[in-house]
């Protein structure tokens, strides 16, 4: 009867622990960051202190002295509106990487075919091409879609083709064997199969099209949260810069958590023997 609540307690301070750590570690950042901007080593223009920091999310999340939030738009409206970007451009680039990664991983010359471009677009730094897609798309909202998509597209091609090609032949020989056509296998075996390195690959394309948002929103991006931080930054205003970061970064964070435990629905048996 004692190893029971033994084994309860020690699984509850090990919850605790993990719990306390994120925490722990905000608040040592926190203390570090207060202590920096007192220290007078910057000048709170560069280095606002965390208070400066609090006032500017309440100004843009609220109406203040008769403005609404920042240019006129509160600062969840403006995430909403790059979440929409991403959820559109990023899911073009996941669908299409998906396909490619299938096609690819299966018939070998489309892979020879295919494989050095897909290299090549995914070396190429955002603003590399962003010039390119305003020039042939205008300054609306098509070529800030089109960037999210194509920033999107090589890693889940990537890892779809790798995780296809490294599905073992004797599952598909003994599927054959069984009388399954080409189309039950790869829908019975290869998806399967290769379903647990692909959803990395979707985390992986989420969080590349994270990091090329503010690229995407450099023209024309207001509102955007993206917009809002190279807006901001045009005039030094240093806090609101910090505010949009973080609410990139905490929404980011949302979101992988969110395709994590999706992940761990799908293919639960990814990570045991």
């Amino acid at each position: 009867m004692l190893p029971e609540p033994r084994s309860s307690v020690g699984s509850l301070g090990v919850r605790v622990r993990h719990a306390a750590l994120p925490f722990g570690s905000l608040l040592l950042f926190l203390v570090l960051w207060q202590l920096l901007a007192a220290s007078g080593t910057w000048s709170e223009t560069l280095v606002p202190p965390p208070a400066k920091v609090w006032d500017a999310f309440i100004n843009v999340s609220t109406t203040h002295d008769g403005v609404r939030g920042y240019n006129g738009t509160y600062l969840i409206e403006h995430l909403g509106i790059s979440l929409r970007r991403i959820a559109i451009g990023a899911g073009i680039g996941i669908a299409l990487g998906v396909l490619f990664g299938l096609l690819m991983g299966t018939v070998g010359w489309l892979r020879s075919l295919f494989e050095p471009w897909i290299t090549f677009l995914r070396t190429l730094p955002p603003l590399a091409y962003f010039s390119l897609l305003i020039i042939w798309l205008g300054i609306n909202e098509e070529p800030k879609v089109t960037l999210l998509a194509v920033a999107a597209f090589p890693p889940v091609a990537v890892s779809t083709t790798t995780a296809v090609a490294a599905v073992p032949k004797s599952l598909v020989e003994a599927a054959r064997a069984l009388g399954a056509s080409h189309g039950d296998v790869v829908k019975d075996v290869v998806v399967p199969s290769a379903l647990p390195e692909t959803l990395t690959g979707v985390r992986l394309a989420v969080g590349v099209a994270y990091s090329s948002l503010v690229a995407a929103e450099l023209v024309n991006g207001l509102p955007g949260i993206g917009g809002m931080v190279k807006d901001a930054a045009n005039y030094n205003n240093t806090p609101v810069v910090l505010v949009g970061i973080i609410a990139i970064g905490v929404s980011g964070l949302i979101i992988d958590g969110l395709l994590l435990r999706l992940e761990r629905a799908v293919v639960p048996w990814r990570g045991r023997a």
